[in-house]
Order: C-alpha cells, then sequence, then structure tokens
C-alpha cells in the first residue's frame, strides 16, 4: 500500500478493545486506543543475547523498520537488525461472510524470523501487554493476573481490573474497566508470564524461534468482556458466546484455526482491493483496505434476549451514542455488500426502541441509546423536541430498510415493520418536501431551514415506501407513494435549480451549493427521479469545487466529509472522473497531521481533523462498490 495511513490498525475488534499505533515507524511511540489513551503493547526481540526494540516504547537499541503495508484483514511490518529479519502480520479476522469468525474477541499477531547473513541465528521474541488495555485510565483501579489451561498446553494468562463493575458507565472518550484481557503464545519454546508490582499488572509472551528450523511464532489477543450491551435493561453478551460462552474454548479454536483464518483473510482481500480497483482505482482500492476493519469494529455483534443479532455502533468522538441511525445510514454500503444480516441489526434496537412506548414522536428517532448502555434515545436529552432529526431520521430509516431488503432479495424484514414505516412515509409526504428549521446528519453544522439535500432525501424516503409497498402490497397500493415521490421531484427540480444547471444549498439562498449525497440512491434503486442528464451537470460542477483536500460539505465552510464525499464521486458519469474526485480524499489521509483512526470530518485546505474519528461511517466508502454491484 502506497497509502500513509494516519493510524495504524494492529488490533481491532470493537469499540472498546482497539489498539493502534499513530506513529510512521511501530518502535517510536507507545500504542494507543483509538480514543489515543495508551494501550500499552511492546515488542522486542532479544537476538543473540543483545535486546531490540520493535514496537512500542522503551530504553533499548531498535531495530530498522524496513517495510509497512496493509490490506483490508492484516497489517504487516518488517525489521531488521544484527543479521536477522522479522516479520510482523498483525491480523483482526473481520471476515463478513462468516459472524462466527468475525465476532469472537480475538486478534492474531503472527512473527517471522529469517537470516539476512545466512547464519543460524537464536531469536526470542517478547510482548509485554500492559494493564492499561483492561482499564479506563492507568492506575485507576489494582489489577491482577492469573494463569490459565488451553488445550494442547499452549500457554496463557489473563489480567482484569480487581473491582468487576460490568458496564458501569457509558460514554465516548471511555475505555473498558471490566472484563479481562487474555495473551497466549504458540511456538516450539513458548511462555506467558504474569509481572506484577504493588500497583500494575503486565503479561508476557515469549517465543523462542531460530532462523533456520523453527522460524515462527503466533501470539494471540483476546477479551472476555463477561458482558458486552445492556439492552433495555438486560446484559447481554457478545455474539461469539454462540459458539462457546468459555472465552478459553474460544482462543483455543481462534488458535487452532489461525492458518486456515489467514488463508481466508487473505483472500479476501485480494478481491478487495481487485474489485476495488476495477472499480475506482488503486486509491480507492487503498482507502477502502483502511476503512474496512474501522467500520466493522466500530460496532459490538451481539444477540439480543429474543435471541436476534443486534449489530450496535458506536459514535466514536462524537457523542458516544449508540445504534444511531445517520450513523448507520452513511455506514451501509459496506454490509449490504458482504452481510446484510448486519443491517437488520443496525436496525433492530430502533424499531424495539420505537415500539416501547417511551419514544414520543410520529417521526423516527435518532439513536438507542449510549454506548454500550442500549436503554433509549439519549440525543439530544432522549425526547427534547427542539433538537431532534425528524425528516433525516425517517429518510434514513426509509432508504436504508429498502436497500436492506432489495440485497437480501427478500422483503420479510419490513413486512413486520410496515405500519411505523408507513408512519414515516406519510410523515415525509407531509413535512419533507421543504423541511422546517431542523438538524439533518450534519448536525455539526447546526439548524437549517429549507434544505434542499434533506428534500431529497424526503423524496427517495417516500419513494423507499414504494418499493417496499409494492413488493409487499401490490403496484396499486403503490402508486400513491411513487406518485407523490415524483411530484416532489418535479418541485425540487425548479425550486432548488441556480439557473446554471447546478441545485442550491437552500432553497431560498441562490447562488449557493452543496453536496447532494442522498441522490446517489435514486441511480442505486433505478427510480430516475432526477434526470440523470441533469444531475450529471450538477456531479460534474463538484470537480470545479475542489480544494487541495476534496469537496467542501457545501458552501459556508471549507470542511467536508469522508463519507458524503465519495457518495457524490461515485455520481459520476466516468471512472477518470470518480479517480480526480476522491484522489484528494486519499490525499488527505496520507498527508494529514491529524494522527488518528480515519477521521470523517476535516478541512479541505489543510487536511486537518475538525471532529471524529475511528467512526463506522466510513463503510459508506464502499458505495461505488454497491452501485456497479447494482441492487
Amino acid at each position: 500500500m502506497k497509502l500513509r495511513a494516519p493510524a495504524v490498525p494492529l488490533i481491532t475488534v470493537d469499540p472498546y478493545f482497539s489498539v493502534w499505533s499513530t506513529k510512521d515507524v511501530l518502535n517510536e511511540g507507545t500504542t494507543v486506543h483509538w480514543t489515543g489513551k495508551p494501550n500499552a503493547i511492546t515488542g522486542t526481540a532479544i537476538i543473540d543475547k543483545e535486546e531490540y526494540l520493535f514496537m512500542g516504547d522503551k530504553e533499548s537499541k531498535k531495530m530498522q523498520q524496513t517495510s509497512i503495508d496493509m490490506d483490508a484483514c492484516s497489517t504487516t511490518y518488517t525489521f531488521t537488525a544484527s543479521g536477522v529479519e522479522l516479520k510482523l502480520i498483525f491480523t483482526s479476522p473481520l471476515l463478513l461472510e462468516r459472524l462466527d469468525i468475525l465476532a469472537r474477541p480475538v486478534s492474531y499477531l503472527k512473527t517471522e524470523v529469517s537470516s539476512l547473513d545466512q547464519k543460524e541465528h537464536e531469536v526470542e521474541i517478547h510482548i509485554q501487554v500492559e494493564d492499561t488495555i483492561c482499564l479506563n485510565t492507568a492506575k485507576e483501579s489494582p489489577t491482577e493476573g492469573s494463569y490459565c489451561e488451553l488445550k494442547s498446553q499452549i500457554p496463557c494468562a489473563c489480567m482484569g481490573n480487581i473491582k468487576q463493575d460490568v458496564l458501569n458507565k457509558a460514554g465516548d472518550d471511555i475505555r473498558i474497566n471490566w472484563g479481562y484481557f487474555y495473551l497466549t503464545a504458540k511456538a516450539e519454546q513458548a511462555k506467558v508470564m504474569i509481572q506484577k508490582d504493588e500497583e500494575n499488572t503486565m503479561l508476557e509472551a515469549v517465543a523462542v524461534c531460530n532462523t533456520q528450523t523453527a522460524s515462527e511464532a503466533l501470539f494471540v489477543f483476546a477479551y472476555d468482556d463477561i458482558y458486552s450491551l445492556q439492552y433495555f435493561g438486560k446484559n447481554i453478551k457478545g455474539y461469539w458466546a454462540k459458539e462457546s460462552d468459555v472465552i478459553l474454548e474460544i482462543i483455543s479454536r481462534a488458535v487452532t484455526e489461525y492458518d486456515e483464518i489467514f488463508a481466508l483473510c487473505k483472500k479476501f482481500s485480494e478481491k478487495l482491493y481487485q474489485d476495488a480497483s476495477v472499480s475506482g482505482g488503486e486509491k480507492y482500492a487503498e482507502l477502502l483496505a483502511l476503512a474496512y476493519r474501522q467500520a466493522i469494529a466500530a460496532h459490538k455483534l451481539c444477540i439480543d434476549p429474543n435471541g436476534e443479532l443486534v449489530f450496535i455502533s458506536k459514535e466514536c468522538f462524537s457523542n458516544g451514542c449508540a445504534a444511531t441511525v445517520d450513523v448507520t445510514y452513511p455506514s451501509i454500503p459496506l454490509f449490504l455488500l458482504y452481510q446484510p444480516k448486519l443491517v437488520e441489526g443496525m436496525l433492530r434496537p430502533i424499531f424495539q426502541y420505537t415500539y416501547s412506548g417511551a419514544w414520543p414522536f410520529e417521526f423516527a428517532p435518532h439513536d438507542a441509546g449510549t454506548y454500550p448502555l442500549i436503554n433509549g434515545q439519549t440525543y439530544s436529552n432522549g425526547t427534547d423536541p427542539r433538537d431532534q432529526m425528524p425528516i433525516e431520521e425517517c429518510g434514513n430509516m426509509l432508504v436504508t430498510i429498502t436497500a436492506l431488503c432489495r440485497a437480501e432479495q427478500n422483503y420479510e424484514f419490513a413486512k413486520e415493520h410496515m405500519p411505523v414505516l408507513k408512519k414515516w412515509a406519510e410523515y415525509l409526504m407531509q413535512y419533507g418536501a421543504d423541511p422546517e428549521n431542523q438538524l439533518c446528519t450534519d448536525d455539526f453544522a447546526g439548524h437549517l431551514a429549507h434544505n434542499c439535500n434533506l428534500s431529497v432525501k424526503a423524496i427517495l424516503g417516500v419513494a423507499s415506501f414504494g418499493i417496499l409497498t409494492e413488493n409487499l402490497e401490490g403496484k396499486e397500493q403503490s402508486e400513491k407513494y411513487f406518485t407523490t415521490a415524483k411530484e416532489m421531484a418535479e418541485a425540487w427540480l425548479v425550486r432548488a435549480a441556480n439557473g446554471d444547471g447546478t441545485y442550491k444549498l437552500t432553497f431560498d439562498q441562490p447562488g449557493t451549493f452543496s453536496m447532494k449525497y442522498n441522490l446517489v440512491w435514486d441511480q442505486i434503486f433505478g427510480l430516475n427521479l432526477f434526470a440523470k442528464e441533469l444531475i450529471d451537470v450538477e456531479a460534474k460542477s463538484y470537480l470545479s469545487r475542489m480544494n487541495t483536500y476534496g469537496m467542501p460539505l457545501d458552501n459556508r465552510a471549507k470542511y467536508t466529509k469522508s463519507d458524503w464525499l465519495v457518495w457524490c464521486g461515485s455520481m459520476l458519469s466516468n471512472k477518470e472522473d470518480f479517480e480526480a474526485f476522491i484522489e484528494p480524499l486519499w490525499k488527505a489521509y496520507h498527508e494529514s497531521e491529524s494522527r488518528v483512526p480515519m477521521t470523517d470530518w476535516y478541512q479541505t485546505d489543510t487536511a486537518k481533523q475538525v471532529g471524529f474519528q475511528n467512526r463506522t461511517v466510513q463503510g459508506g466508502l464502499f458505495i461505488k462498490l454497491l452501485m456497479d454491484r447494482k441492487l
């Protein structure tokens, strides 16, 4: 990969079990949680009795990093020192077609040593993990460790907070401080040790290798969070517990199946890169490879008390909201492509909350809680009407569930929710043509009346309900919704026009512009509510509005959103224009001084982060692939 990642994924399992390097060189600083707080993992190699550092921060001689590469599931480094080459392969096996593997709270590090000078060398690989990985803040509580027994006598140990207060708090800049972290090592000579002083615990795994006969070692990181979420008052476990609720059994299987799992990851990653290159070029393929693990691991996969799958997002460095509808909406292209069942899992908590009686409005809610407590909307103090997103969330829910049914080629999931979907569609018919002063998903930009892009979402929401109705109840029942959507679109084209082929930010502000990213669903669904030749002019105009690092979201500011930028680029009529449109996004991540997991909100003149990081909305970058597949 030629792209210099702003932050490099090492362990990406869920919003809590997450370790990154924010340095270009792995041994130039402490590894961190996606929030930037230390989750320190240190790696050293003792080569012929001399110690060298290859990961983290420690007073020691350093190995020289000679390369770094990434694909969708793995990050690979190579180092050299004293006649030895060391390869590190970090893999989080987030295989969307294998939910059993994806859900395991397990991540791998495989090491390989080889001789550069044709001499035999003995190499000890040491991996040390500090207890910050199982605390919200360093030294907040005493920790303790214990040894574990795995099958085949593979060494393993765990550590955790002495005070096990499960699911004790919710919020954004918060890390887990309950449950237990596990470290395992597999090699011909391997051991795991517990080191403890008055305040800290540390696990250290050691594998002895030599460059001729036993050159490989496997380290496995795992986390048992005991309960993953509180779901409408009940604590629920991760989906992985379906396989076995004994974490040592899960770790044993993960160790045994590594070669098979890694081969599946490599095959998937190669196919993704190939498909993305054909669709949008090599820079597009690299963006998708970088986004893939982040977009999935900003969720937690669980089973609800009814035995149904739920896939809960966290708004990372946004506000910590969980199962947020306007985060789900931009993220779905990735999941529609590879595992639509997860989109069902995103929508299920919203429907449950809507039916609970706690939601008082006729429009759709914004979220279902603050991670990891899924007990009802927390945005805007839950039910404060002043800062809701009525048009936004109704449109999001209707478009999303329609896209889901199209992807599954089955409308059963929508069938059980048709009464409330109809209510939301009719809300859009009544209020969506010219939205009153309100927020949309870009709520950081503030309230806005007569929002043209929000009106597009309302139009497509109505048409989406027409699709659902046609497939479930017949053409006669759906005609009302298609006719209304068509009339709304015809009026929109007149009232939103600037007069030069482009369209306004708001109906009452001539000479303005904005990204009309919602229009992409008109093309994906083949609705043709907005004539393609007209939208081609609008989309082409975006190329003329580019700054160094991309097109601004609208004329009010220089910042942009990565997901919406790619959605707009996907509406361009040829691949060359698409590549030109997304190249500044690639450049933004490549050059930004903001060393964080991919931000989706940054300045187009400097590439500096404005806010947000590690969010699942980067799944939206996959929309060009989704368009080419044709739902």
